[in-house]
């Protein structure tokens, strides 16, 4: 089997910016909502048979507490924010798993549910469905991968190396020199992303790294003021990472919950709300020929 892990955060900022605008009979905004949807049930229709879910209920984590200039909600549009404990109920819904996260995030989700299904030997790949390159850290080989369906680039273990310059286990150590303005932290000052490259493709992790930069193999700019900054910072930089590093503990449950059995009763009256019919008759269809 293949398991497919949809980063539902991303999709719904996606369709928010990307869909025109549509209101229900509550003038309450549901157009990322009905976005979505269709995605979701176009990755159910393309072959889809266990399929999970993840959303950041609140744009708030542990993280917050680590690191106070960290990403939250401030500054969402609240017509954004609103939709998604709509998208949540509609996708439960369509019979499809979702872990709406709290205290850890949705990439935390995807990161517990891709260490799952790789975990389960009845699985032939896993693919998380994002663009996120915090999730590149998960990848493994050919077996878990990540997709961007929106450019339809698959990329694999060797494909994390080609874009970033290192292997999947040292993305956090990258992100950690580098930073992650989406996130809300800002790396360490003068390492950017060829020279955090360069010297971790050589020592994989920061504690690696030699301190006097005369003792590094790998020709960078500056090295004398880079092995400076990272040894005067290096606790910021092991936090930055300790932020980058996704959790594998959420509670995502097992690969057999996450099989797709067909839309709720309830499904149709989320259509309908979300004026929608159509999806509402895909699903059902869908589910009818797996049956058969």
């Amino acid at each position: 089997m293949r398991v497919h892990l949809l980063d539902g955060t991303y999709e719904l900022f996606r369709h928010f910016f990307a869909v025109p605008s549509h209101r229900d009979a509550e003038d309450a905004e549901v157009g990322a909502v009905r976005g979505v949807l269709g995605t979701v049930v176009t990755i159910l229709e393309d072959g889809a048979t266990h399929l999970g879910v993840a959303t950041d209920h609140v744009i708030e984590s542990f993280r917050n507490e680590l690191w106070p200039g960290y990403k939250t909600g401030a500054g969402v549009d609240p017509e954004l924010l609103a939709q998604f404990p709509l998208l949540e109920e509609a996708i439960e819904a369509l019979g499809v798993r979702v872990w709406p996260m709290v205290d850890q995030e949705a990439d935390d989700a995807l990161a517990a549910a891709a260490a799952h299904a790789a975990d389960d030997e009845r699985v032939e790949q896993v693919l998380i469905l994002t663009p996120d390159k915090d999730l590149a850290q998960c990848v493994s080989g050919t077996r878990v991968v990540q997709l961007d369906r929106r450019h339809r680039r698959l990329m694999d273990q060797e494909g994390v190396r080609g874009k970033f310059g290192v292997g999947p286990a040292s993305i956090p150590d990258w992100l950690a020199l580098v930073g992650d303005s989406a996130d809300g932290f800002p790396g360490l000052p003068g390492w950017g992303a060829k020279s955090a490259s360069a010297v971790l493709a050589r020592y994989e992790h920061l504690e690696k790294i030699p301190e006097e930069a005369s003792s590094w193999e790998v020709e960078v700019r500056g090295p004398a003021k880079l092995a400076t900054t990272l040894v005067a910072q290096r606790d910021l930089a092991t936090l930055f990472r300790d932020l980058a590093t996704l959790r594998t503990d959420a509670p995502v449950g097992a690969v057999d919950d996450w099989r797709w059995l067909g839309p709720t009763p309830a499904f149709q009256q989320w259509a309908e709300r979300l004026d929608a019919a159509g999806l509402a008759e895909r699903a059902r269809r869908l589910a009818e020929r797996r049956k058969g």
